[in-house]
């Protein structure tokens, strides 16, 4: 391609030649500088006149370059590929994050864990790398969460912290940490519980709630102690009436799991309206998807009266533990297994239930044997009496 004309400026080193603008096709000039630097010729496009240059301009920015006030485009370009190759081995807290989740696809916990992420550390300290983080920035992070009055927050939020700052040590993106990061100790694991006057009252409020699907929701959440995400993704295909099962399809504790299903449950799924345009037992608004909130839950439960606090699905799911727990019937193991609890230890703040129920046990088998203790001595001291 033949080289094109150039035309001379007023100005020394600078010239120009005919161009198109890059969006409308328009004719403009297109200006060039030539000057020595370090004994080098250097000839180098400086600006369009689209972008506001002009001849006085491109001559102060050439008096610029020659004094290496302002780097050549070659240098500018050299120092953009640094940059790009200092960037690409620069394993930032975000970085490090990012990758973590892409190697976890499975984990059914990281959409929530995005979020915290995204809003307390990716903003704060995510474009840091490890090693730039001191015992103080933690600090700083578990401070400002709880004086929010956001205790479990800071817990959860430093623990994303370590985890990912561990995924990157034990991938060897990164050099081990030289400190640890202490997680805020909690005591949140609250056991919701109600009386039996309660539930007789929350009996009669969902008999009589004109929102009746609200009302199965919560009677499942009693009734078989199923999780809320688990009640409302739940299928007619998961259910079988004939053996009384029902399936519980990529729960929180991992593969899929079958729980029973006693009487009263299979009276309230059948007790259901089916639609022939739905899979799902509670259906959601737009076709194909299954109902992601209920509302009137919350309703019920203040209808009901139930304690401040009580959460209406995930406090009937600890009501329904607490009951097998303290019925003495259900060892720990088994109980496991119904909450399908990955780990026993989560199923283990039962466990002081069935302890009671163990102790009044005993308690009854220490009245009838004291009774028949106590009648056995009354009858030896009648006989003595009569001997005499």
């Amino acid at each position: 391609m033949p080289a094109q004309e150039r035309y001379k400026t007023d100005y020394k080193g600078v010239y120009f030649i005919h161009g198109t603008h890059r969006v409308t096709g328009k004719p403009e000039n297109i200006y060039y500088i030539v000057y020595r630097k370090n004994g080098r010729l250097i000839d180098e496009k400086i600006g369009r006149a689209s972008e506001d240059m002009t001849p006085a301009k491109a001559s102060r920015q050439r008096a610029l370059r020659m004094a290496g006030k302002e780097p050549t485009n070659a240098e500018t370009r050299a120092a953009e590929q640094a940059a790009k190759k200092a960037e690409a081995g620069r394993w930032t807290i975000s970085r490090l994050w990012d990758s973590y989740c892409d190697s976890h696809p499975g984990n059914k916990a990281l959409k929530n864990e995005k979020g915290k992420f995204d809003h307390h550390l990716r903003k704060t300290i995510g474009n840091k790398q490890p090693c730039d983080l001191s015992p103080l920035d933690i600090d700083r992070l578990r401070i400002n969460l709880e004086k929010k009055g956001k205790k479990t927050t800071a817990a959860r939020v430093l623990e994303l912290l370590r985890r990912t700052i561990n995924y990157g040590v034990n991938k060897a993106l990164i050099p081990p940490f030289p400190f640890k990061i202490k997680i805020p100790k909690l005591n949140n694991q609250t056991t919701e519980d109600l009386s039996s006057g309660q539930l007789e009252k929350l009996v009669k409020v969902m008999d009589a709630e004109e929102d009746q699907t609200a009302a199965n929701i919560m009677r499942l959440a009693l009734f078989t102690g199923m999780r809320r995400t688990e009640i409302l993704r739940l299928q007619w295909d998961d259910i079988d009436f004939q053996r009384g099962f029902i399936t519980l399809k990529d729960p929180k504790g991992g593969s899929d799991q079958k729980i029973p299903m006693n009487e009263t449950t299979a009276g309230i799924l059948q007790g259901i309206n089916r639609y022939a345009e739905s899979t799902f037992v509670f259906p959601g608004r737009k076709k194909g998807q299954h109902l992601t909130d209920c509302k009137g839950c919350s309703r019920i439960a203040k209808a009901a009266k139930l304690p401040e606090g009580f959460r209406p699905l995930h406090g009937l799911r600890h009501v329904y533990a607490s009951m097998l727990a303290s019925s003495g019937q259900v060892d720990m193991y088994t109980l496991q297994k119904l909450l399908t609890h990955k780990s026993p230890s989560m199923t283990q703040r039962y466990a002081h239930l069935r302890d009671e129920a163990f102790q009044k046990a005993a308690g009854v088998a220490d009245d009838m044997l004291s009774s028949v203790i106590h009648k056995k001595k009354e009858m030896i001291r009648k006989g003595n009496k009569t001997a005499k």
